[in-house]
């Protein structure tokens, strides 16, 4: 399954919650897309319970249906709690902690700003975004003037948003550290990741 790159607002609306930023205009309601939206669904199945849920945490990190598989079997290879461990390799590819710095004001344009090369960590570009980062390394927007205006307007914009305890950030010098791993509490909790675990174990 490819990655989606279809109308956001959308897609907030069939979760019931913000995935994606939401714009200041975008009107708010309190049901689901589509002209049977405010009708009363049918009760979800246990397998269709499961499967939203994947598809919410897969569309807010905006992965491939194979990428979030295989990140899951490696959180299963690792020991402790799988989906602990799941959440902490999607907190810390490298796309998402270019967004938690606040270099990119979404996980898509932290995701576009890896691709393009704007990026280094510990001194050398890296322009995968699924590259895993480990506590320790530096991740520094790149020395250009184009790199440097995309990440200091997404600064500006995002001033008031702070990033986790996990992450050093110096906005004003464009860069950031790794100081540790995600500890428990501070894995995203708006995501029923269990069901995910046991989705994917049928």
């Amino acid at each position: 399954m490819s990655r989606y790159t279809g109308p956001t607002t959308k897609l907030n609306r069939r979760f019931g919650q913000n995935i994606f930023p939401t714009s200041k205009g975008e009107e708010r309601r309190p049901y689901p897309p589509g002209i049977h939206g405010k009708t009363t669904r049918r009760k979800v199945s246990e397998y269709g319970v499961g499967l939203n849920e994947k598809q919410k945490l897969r569309m807010m990190y905006g992965m491939t249906e194979k990428q979030f598989r295989l990140s899951f079997e490696r959180a299963k290879r690792q020991g402790g709690v799988a989906g602990d461990n799941f959440l902490r390799i999607l907190e810390t590819r490298l796309d998402n902690v270019v967004f938690r710095l606040g270099f990119a004001n979404s996980r898509a344009a932290a995701r576009q700003l890896v691709g393009h090369g704007h990026i280094r960590v510990d001194g050398r570009k890296v322009d995968v975004a699924s590259y895993a980062t480990s506590p320790g390394e530096k991740i520094e927007v790149r020395d250009r003037t184009s790199s440097k205006q995309l990440a200091t307007r997404a600064v500006e914009e995002g001033q008031g948003r702070s990033a986790p305890a996990w992450l050093v950030v110096l906005p004003e010098q464009l860069n950031g550290q790794i100081v540790r791993e995600p500890a428990k509490e501070e894995l995203p909790s708006d995501v029923n990741v269990q069901i995910i675990v046991e989705f994917y174990s049928r």
